[in-house]
């Protein structure tokens, strides 16, 4: 076992063992299960062992010390019940305001209908999942945050989690009458497609908001691999190596989102400080090192440097 002492902050998250484990207060034994499954996996001891990694103990302590015992509270149906009741007595206690500061996907969920709600906050929950254990350092950031969501949700949610509930439209039922089409009518329906880029962006600028600076990165690079043409994602990805103190690469995203589009705002606000002129050509051997050298800094930053006020 390892001999890493665990900050009494990360500890105090065991008060939320849904959090600990990225998943929704309505998860059932499957999903609470499969969510073990995938954690003790990848954290397990071995798995670090092959590849060297030097955080090896501090994947074995949280392994340990947290998801352990959170999933044993969360397997029985009983303790899960008492997990959901301390819940709810906190989200009582809690003002609604403040935690939704904490939180803009949180002031989202506030304002929808509670069907809307439980859809929409499914996802978010999902969302923070894939990124919770992608940097051990961050790790409590996103465990916060997903507490939030939790205790937001059970202030909304007023029905027993574990009693079988009524399905309730989101949409009113309407009535589909057949339609003649003849032989000169052209149909022209697409499929409606996800904008998985804009989900990627979505995510960083929440990270942003957390000064979460290698989440961010991760989700921006993820963007800009899907759509690479899109001056928004650079602009942003600038701000965030800004804000890490790295100057030279921010002042290559800033110079490419405005090589794509000379009216973003965001990098507009940032250009003069940088002595960028739009309409500055990107040298592209300068901004293939840019990208190597991010996917470098996300793969290895520990997220600790100083940041700058921009």
């Amino acid at each position: 076992m390892s001999q890493i002492f665990l900050p009494p902050k990360w500890l105090e998250q065991l008060y939320d063992p849904y959090a600990v484990l990225g998943i929704s207060v309505s998860a059932d034994d499957r999903q609470i299960f499969k969510r073990y499954h995938t954690l003790a996996k990848l954290l397990h001891p071995d798995r670090y062992a092959k590849s060297c990694n030097p955080d090896q103990e501090l994947a074995t302590a949280i392994l340990s010390y947290l998801i352990n015992p959170a999933y044993e509270q969360l397997k029985h149906r009983h303790k899960r019940l008492i997990a959901i009741a301390m819940l709810r007595s906190d989200a009582r206690v809690l003002q609604q305001q403040a935690l939704c500061a904490q939180n803009t996907i949180a002031e989202e969920i506030r304002k929808m209908s509670p069907p809307q709600a439980q859809l929409f906050y499914e996802e978010a929950i999902a969302s923070y999942a894939e990124a919770q254990y992608k940097s051990l350092h961050q790790f409590y950031q996103v465990t916060q945050q997903i507490s939030i969501l939790n205790l937001v949700y059970l202030q909304l949610h007023k029905p027993d989690l574990f009693s079988p509930q009524k399905a309730v439209r989101i949409i009113p039922q309407i009535e589909v009458k057949p339609v003649e089409l003849t032989l000169n009518e052209k149909t022209n329906v697409q499929p409606l497609l996800t904008n998985y880029a804009q989900r990627h962006y979505q995510r960083a600028i929440e990270y942003v908001r957390l000064a979460n600076w290698v989440l961010a990165v991760q989700e921006l690079r993820d963007a800009i691999k899907l759509e690479p043409n899109n001056s928004n994602y650079y602009a942003l990805l600038g701000l965030v190596h800004l804000k890490q103190q790295f100057i030279g690469m921010g002042r290559v995203y800033i110079r490419q989102a405005l090589k794509l589009n000379p009216q973003d705002s965001l990098a507009l606000k940032y250009a003069p400080g940088l002595k960028i002129q739009p309409g500055e050509n990107t040298n592209p051997k300068s901004m293939a090192k840019a990208l190597s050298i991010a996917a470098l800094l996300s793969r290895f930053s520990n997220g600790k440097r100083s940041q700058v006020k921009c």
